[in-house]
């Protein structure tokens, strides 16, 4: 029995972006994100068909240890690092590689270093202007003397920043996010990990030692004036469900919760098995596209938890059981998202585990 709505995910079309990363970064390594269940994804699948990256990246402990469970082997790079005693205790026995972002990271993992049976790789991330996590410009040099006293069981493998603004890549802060950590590796002798996306895409000081690409390898742009396809991406998921049942209302019908729209002549109306509780957007106004048959037609009222309602005007042949495409293959991502006045990486995020993976 087939499961509807569903995610499904184009394994070839991952490999295809990662090649695009390789393209446009050839000679970075490269962590390839794959936090927030590997932005909606399936960590665990996208992990095993990652193998031509050289890591992968997490957000968090769990996530990483999630993939160890599942026999993932590739280096792990925590990016938040660890919060307490016990995760840390966690990633040292998982041999995973460590994000540390502040000084008491760093004493935390002198204090337990005596329980890793090998050296352990750490990522000094760098506040360069993003004010979100780093540490200090100052403080650089006295934590880098402090994780080299620690060696040979701590291997310091470079400086990491975020960059703040590589969604506008004319930005001057980009490149003054760049040039402040060269500066610092180059004081230090310490490669670079600073390419998110973006920074991959349009930013050569970017394309350091190491980068990591997240949305780029999903398909989606990290930019709002140029498209995905046009950055030569491919949609790794398509969502897509049924349509449930078709009616034909006369002029003046009001459709859904609240009634907001009204039927303008005698018209067909389609019901499709998705709605918020399967994440997609409530705020989705009248007029967002799905695709039936191939043609865009139009949601119409309001979202409901399980259902939304289609114009089948421009698809007269549509009946109950054929396929409706919420966003992927033909309707990109960043269409919905823009109508919906939020980002792509949002709405791969939020779905619910009611969405089967396929």
């Amino acid at each position: 029995m087939s499961s509807y709505p569903r995610a499904r995910i184009d394994l070839s079309a991952l490999t295809h972006n990662l090649a695009q990363v390789r393209h446009h970064a050839p000679h970075s390594r490269i962590w390839a994100v794959v936090k927030a269940n590997a932005y909606g994804h399936g960590m665990v699948r996208v992990a095993q068909a990652l193998t031509a990256a050289d890591g992968l990246a997490v957000a968090r402990i769990d996530e990483a240890l999630h993939l160890r469970t599942h026999g993932i082997t590739l280096p792990i790079l925590v990016l938040e690092g660890c919060a307490d005693h016990e995760a840390l205790a966690a990633a040292l026995a998982a041999r995973l590689t460590l994000g540390l972002h502040g000084a008491a990271q760093i004493e935390r993992l002198a204090a337990q270093i005596h329980q890793a049976s090998f050296p352990v790789a750490v990522w000094l991330k760098v506040d360069t202007g993003m004010h979100r996590l780093g540490v200090a410009l100052s403080d650089v040099p006295a934590l880098i003397e402090r994780l080299r006293a620690l060696a040979p069981k701590v291997q310091l493998e470079g400086l990491m920043t975020h960059l703040a603004n590589a969604d506008c890549p004319d930005d001057p802060r980009n490149a003054q996010q760049c040039q402040t950590l060269q500066q610092l590796a180059a004081a230090f002798g310490l490669p670079l990990n600073i390419g998110n996306s973006g920074g991959i895409l349009a930013l050569n000081a970017a394309r350091t030692e190491w980068v990591r690409p997240g949305i780029m390898l999903y398909g989606g742009s990290p930019f709002d004036h140029c498209s995905a396809h046009e950055l030569g991406l491919r949609p790794v998921m398509t969502l897509e469900s049924r349509l449930i049942a078709r009616h034909h209302f006369e002029r003046g019908a009001a459709i859904g919760y609240g009634g907001t729209y009204r039927c303008p002549e005698s018209m067909p109306v389609g019901v499709v098995a998705i709605g918020y509780g399967d994440g997609y957007p409530r705020h989705a106004p009248t007029g967002t596209p799905v695709l039936i048959h191939g043609q865009r037609v139009p949601l119409i009222g309001r979202v409901s938890m399980d259902m939304i309602s289609v114009d089948l005007r421009l698809a007269p042949q549509a009946q109950p059981g054929d396929r409706v495409v919420l966003w992927g293959q033909g309707l990109p991502v960043e269409d919905i998202a823009a109508l919906v006045g939020t980002i792509n990486y949002e709405l791969l995020c939020r779905l619910s585990p009611r969405v089967t993976l396929a």
